[in-house]
């Protein structure tokens, strides 16, 4: 008998399990229900349950394995799950996020889950949508992100991941089963985060290559983020409350003087017309950015969760090739170098803010430790790795 379960139901289902020995008589009854047609023995949901949660296979593998162990693959046309993703791109269904989603949904389709995606030029927009519960995920910022998950949204702390490198072993750590309980906090899910680039400073003014400097010019900082005006007002600059839409033309058409945005931004925004003619990048990053795949709980259990985890990270060279065919677009011209004794300066006083701002409860604290963490793994000769803090 053709099945009418797709696979991501039974995924839900397996994820009150450890091992078949620990489903209820009850959970086994619904669980058979659901099936009709198949026997599952105990051998057979233990069998499940072990291709589940190995990460020896790749989740494409595993997802195909227990689709031929239960016979999901047979399901008839018009038997699919449906769930609804909002993608937020600045660019719309044209952009180059929607499409890399889109890209994804094919895959989901195999195994009878229809995915409609709906894209949201306004994050904003979007965010109060997925609230409202027209949305069943979300993907945005990890600086939006921070609203439903503190630990997930610390990733993009200021300072906290210097490079590619630290980013990509920070979100091998987070996509483990390990990190699975970090992931629910109250009644939604991380379902995946994927890197986004580098963030760096824009100015109309290479004068402008430092924080002191910044002193008296206009910044651009998000209108539904008050410490980032706090932070601006603090080095004596002029906080410009602006949102991330209408920021890049605030900065074009010369209302602002200093744009923090990542590299990628730069042609796509057309960044450039800001910064013409004695304008540049200060070609130091200020944080590695992060784009997050935020779910409903009662939507994406966090046993089906972690297997689309797992999937994100699996994508993340094909999003970092991505990401550095964009930031080639960068002319070097642009370029603004930084003595590597300001670096250093740098990494104190952003250090110092990362701490001041998780005693504010801004950031989350285990986050925190596991990023300094991976950093004295790369350079253990580094001050902090000495003593205790963020």
């Amino acid at each position: 008998m053709q099945k009418r379960l797709s696979l991501f139901l039974a995924m839900s289902l397996l994820c009150s399990m450890v091992s078949a020995t620990n489903l209820t008589d009850a959970q086994k009854e619904k669980l058979q229900q659901l099936v009709p047609g198949t026997t599952l023995s105990d051998s057979t949901m233990s069998r499940m349950a072990d291709i589940f949660y190995t990460r020896e296979m790749p989740v494409r593998d595993r997802l195909q394995a227990i689709s031929k162990l239960v016979g999901f693959d047979q399901m008839p046309k018009g038997s699919s799950f449906s769930r609804t993703i909002c993608i937020w791109d600045i660019a719309g269904r044209n952009g180059p996020v929607f499409n890399a989603a889109m890209e994804q949904r094919a895959l989901a389709t195999e195994y009878g889950i229809d995915l409609k995606m709906e894209p949201y030029t306004s994050e904003t927009v979007m965010v109060e949508e997925f609230k409202a519960g027209r949305c069943d995920a979300a993907l945005m910022s990890g600086l939006r992100a921070r609203q439903f998950n503190l630990y997930s949204g610390s990733v993009d702390a200021i300072g906290a991941v210097p490079d590619q490198e630290h980013m990509q072993t920070l979100l091998q750590v987070m996509a483990h089963p390990k990190q699975a309980g970090h992931m629910i906090q109250g009644d939604y899910v991380v379902m995946g985060i994927y890197p986004a680039g580098a963030a760096h400073i824009f100015v109309n003014d290479r004068r402008i290559s430092s924080l002191a400097k910044a002193a008296g010019h206009r910044v651009a900082v998000l209108d539904y983020d008050e410490t980032q005006a706090e932070m601006v007002a603090a080095i004596g600059a002029t906080p410009v409350s602006t949102d991330i839409v209408s920021a890049p033309n605030k900065f074009n058409n010369g209302q602002i003087d200093i744009l923090p945005a990542p590299l990628i931004a730069y042609e796509i925004l057309e960044l450039y017309k800001g910064m013409q003619p004695d304008g540049g990048i200060v070609d130091y990053p200020l944080t590695q950015l992060s784009m997050q795949l935020i779910g409903k709980l009662d939507k994406f259990p966090n046993e089906v969760a972690q297997l689309i985890r797992e999937a994100s990270f699996e994508a993340y060279p094909q999003v970092i090739a991505r990401l550095e065919q964009e930031t080639k677009r960068v002319p070097g011209k642009w370029m603004i170098p930084i003595p590597e004794k300001d670096k250093q300066e740098y990494e104190v006083m952003m250090g110092e803010a990362r701490t001041a701002l998780k005693d504010r409860g801004y950031y989350s604290a285990d986050m925190l430790s596991l990023q300094r963490k991976i950093r004295c793994k790369f350079n253990p000769a580094r001050a902090e790795c000495s003593q205790t803090g963020g």
